[in-house]
């Protein structure tokens, strides 16, 4: 028996989707890690990834900013006496500030989640920053923006992939 693509009944395919099983022609398909799926599956499974409300958004951007400006005034107010091993000090704190920001704005939004959600809320980790570094650069005090440079090479990744739910093992 001959089949058609249900989006375009005048090609013949042998081509399914591996979750409907409807037919569908490779314009229709896309390819996936488990096989080709329609887009109307793929559509689908987006829907439920993505089920972030509009006010999350703010949340997300408002959460991380605070607390990302909260984290870069103690970087700043602990570089004033570490000295050398303030290398050492920037990292571990940018990695642990990294972490809470990440379970704390993850816990007012609620398990909810999208991809543009989780851009938006990593980018208030550099809003929050930008406060103490536009008085590093008005001032004319440079050395102290490598510390917040360090906190937010090691925080900005990190929090995102703390909110997507990525693993790093």
């Amino acid at each position: 028996m001959t089949t058609y693509c249900k989006n375009h009944p005048q090609i013949e395919t042998s081509l399914r989707c591996n979750r409907c099983d409807e037919p569908m022609c490779t314009k229709c398909s896309v390819h996936t890690p488990t096989g080709y799926r329609c887009k109307d599956c793929i559509n689908t499974q987006k829907k439920i990834f993505d089920t972030a409300e509009w006010y999350d958004y703010v949340i997300g951007l408002v959460t991380a900013t605070v607390l990302s400006l909260i984290a870069s005034n103690i970087i700043n107010a602990i570089s004033l006496f570490a000295g050398f091993f303030m290398w050492f000090v920037a990292i571990a704190i940018a990695g642990g500030a990294a972490t809470l920001i990440g379970k704390i704005t993850h816990r007012f939004l609620r398990g909810r989640r999208s991809k543009n959600l989780f851009i938006i809320s990593t980018s208030g980790i550099v809003l929050g920053a930008l406060p103490v570094i536009l008085t590093f650069l008005f001032t004319g005090s440079f050395y102290p923006l490598i510390w917040q440079g360090i906190y937010l090479f090691v925080a900005v990744p990190a929090v995102f992939y703390s909110l997507s739910g990525f693993r790093i093992k």
